[in-house]
């Protein structure tokens, strides 16, 4: 293996054990928490996580063994399952962070009526949509066996080894990615610039009342008028920083290796194997980002998961007491005799 080679395969390393590691911190989050799970968002987050996870399980050993063994490193009906689920955890995934978009847009352009127009029911609705389209693509493909070992990408996914079938195909993937990548992100980009136009207006309704308060309080002392006007600006800033990580993360992500698929559908571009491998890679970062970027850094979840740590901390610590105190009980008759 050359050191490009040992370098990729130790990123998908750390790729797939980050991603298990902060996956399952959130499933553990959602399973301790009662408010947690009663929260509509909590449904999608979950479908997200599962989707995570099952990626983290299945595609990514393979592309490890494929960049360790440059060749399909198991049999053609594990490749063909892996490929299979692949597409449709990748789909699903997209899908689920546009129905998140969805809601917050929902929750901040008509919160009055979000709980009627957001229940668990509309939720279920929307999953089950997610889940029927993310499920169709491979289904198609699997069944013209467009599904198999690509080697440039050194894993098991879309690809087609049947000249015959090259314009049949190059339509499919043009269609795929337009109604997974492209329709999620057109989603994310609608939603949440609407939801960052909202804030800003609430953000100027604020700094308008604040300035008139500064006004008026002439002898206030300057730590507290600086303070009070950094404020402003942190609340100005903050609503933009989380759209551009929600929005960014899914084209840093996603893009490089969509438009590597659709560049690698024309004969004319050679794409280095190198970069194949990176551009998934960026893909896989995705079950790695998003625990932290909707779930993890959130308050709720942090107050969660360090409950949960303090409980087993505890749980431990009480534990020892009653070993140490046990341990005392019986050394009492032999310091007696």
């Amino acid at each position: 293996m050359s050191i490009w080679e040992l370098l990729l395969a130790f990123v998908v390393v750390v790729l797939m054990l980050v991603a298990l590691l902060a996956n399952v911190l959130v499933l553990m989050c959602f399973l301790y928490s009662a408010d947690i799970r009663k929260q509509v968002p909590g449904l999608f987050i979950l479908n997200l996580t599962f989707c995570n996870l099952l990626m983290a399980v299945s595609s990514m050993p393979l592309t490890l063994a494929g960049i360790i063994y440059k060749s399909q490193p198991a049999g053609d009906q594990v490749c063909h399952v892996v490929g299979f689920l692949e597409t449709f955890l990748t789909t699903n995934s997209m899908l689920s962070m546009a129905a998140l978009s969805i809601d917050r847009w929902i929750a901040v352009v008509f919160p009055l009526s979000y709980h009627s127009k957001m229940r668990y029911r509309d939720a279920a609705l929307i999953l089950s949509y997610t889940w029927l389209h993310s499920a169709s693509f491979p289904i198609v493909a699997a069944s013209l066996s467009w599904v198999g070992f690509h080697h440039l990408y050194a894993s098991c996914t879309l690809c087609n080894k049947r000249p015959e079938d090259r314009t049949q195909f190059v339509i499919f993937t043009g269609v795929f990615h337009a109604l997974s990548f492209l329709l999620s992100l057109v989603v994310l980009c609608f939603t949440y610039l609407k939801v960052l136009k909202v804030a800003r207006f609430h953000c100027k309704r604020i700094d308008v009342i604040t300035m008139q308060t500064l006004v008026l309080l002439v002898d206030i002392h300057p730590s507290v008028r600086e303070r009070c006007l950094e404020e402003q600006r942190r609340r100005r800033q903050r609503a933009t920083k989380k759209i551009s990580t929600f929005i960014g993360t899914f084209i840093l992500c996603f893009a490089p290796y969509v438009i590597t698929r659709l560049v690698e559908l024309s004969s004319v571009v050679h794409i280095n194997a190198h970069w194949g491998i990176i551009s998934k890679c960026l893909a896989y970062s995705k079950a790695v980002s998003d625990p932290f970027v909707y779930s993890l850094l959130r308050h709720q979840y942090k107050k969660t998961w360090k409950d949960i740590i303090n409980k087993i901390l505890k749980r431990s610590s009480i534990n020892s007491s009653a070993l140490v105190g046990e341990s005392h009980n019986r050394n009492l008759p032999q310091l007696n005799e």
